[in-house]
């Protein structure tokens, strides 16, 4: 688990008036889970902007609130659309003792280097995001597989392929094992998926896979 650590003031403005706040590089967020009360924090635009972009929605954040550090998970990222910055943040408490849920990216290892990718075939990743469940201290930054194996067309690497780290374990303890990751095309059968959809095609839809979500959507603070 990395040391990640954020510094936040409470924060007095709400409503239209936070617009104040972005202003002058200052993004508005709020803090809540377990028996505290939310509380309406602020932090500098910058800061916040590195912790968000290191832990994701994978890695506990120590949050130091007047003094008093809470352990934390960033449960949303408001980004604006068009200046692409970061506009509100909303972070959940844990504790370091109790295992939580989170979804990590899964990282393919050895892109480029696989005999199927040496011999003109394509490797193409279906499922990016796995949910896992774990004690803060044992989640990891992403699940890695390695794609040097992959040789022929009729190659992939599925959910069952996955060597969890030691402590972690799936969320959903029916979790689909069969559930392809990534599968080895030849470049004419993307082509003719692609025309086949009116060259609007991607990715995803060529590989015909449904990545399943058993968790109902965390309830969380609207943005301010």
């Amino acid at each position: 688990m990395s040391n990640i650590s954020l510094t936040l003031d409470e924060r007095t403005v709400t409503g239209k008036k936070v617009a104040t706040l972005r202003k002058q590089g200052i993004v508005p967020s709020v803090v809540y889970g377990g028996e505290m009360e939310p509380i309406s924090t602020q932090s500098s635009a910058i800061e916040t902007t590195k912790v968000a972009h290191v832990a994701g929605k994978h890695s506990p954040v120590d949050l130091v609130i007047n003094g008093k550090k809470h352990l934390a998970i960033i449960k949303s990222i408001d980004i604006d659309p068009v200046k692409h910055v970061l506009r509100h943040i909303a972070f959940h408490t844990i504790s370091r003792n109790d295992k939580i849920v989170t979804e990590v990216p899964i990282v393919l290892v050895g892109v480029g280097e696989s005999a199927a990718e040496r011999a003109g075939l394509i490797v193409l990743q279906a499922i990016e995001h796995l949910e896992i469940r774990a004690l803060p201290a044992n989640l990891p930054e992403a699940l890695e597989m390695s794609i040097i194996d992959l040789v022929t067309d009729e190659d992939k690497l599925t959910v069952g392929d996955i060597v969890l780290p030691e402590g972690v374990e799936f969320a959903d303890h029916e979790q689909n094992l069969d559930l392809v990751v990534a599968n080895v095309y030849e470049p004419s059968a993307l082509q003719a998926a692609n025309e086949a959809t009116g060259g609007d095609a991607e990715p995803e839809e060529a590989a015909e896979v449904e990545a399943e979500n058993g968790e109902a959507p965390v309830e969380e603070p609207k943005a301010e």
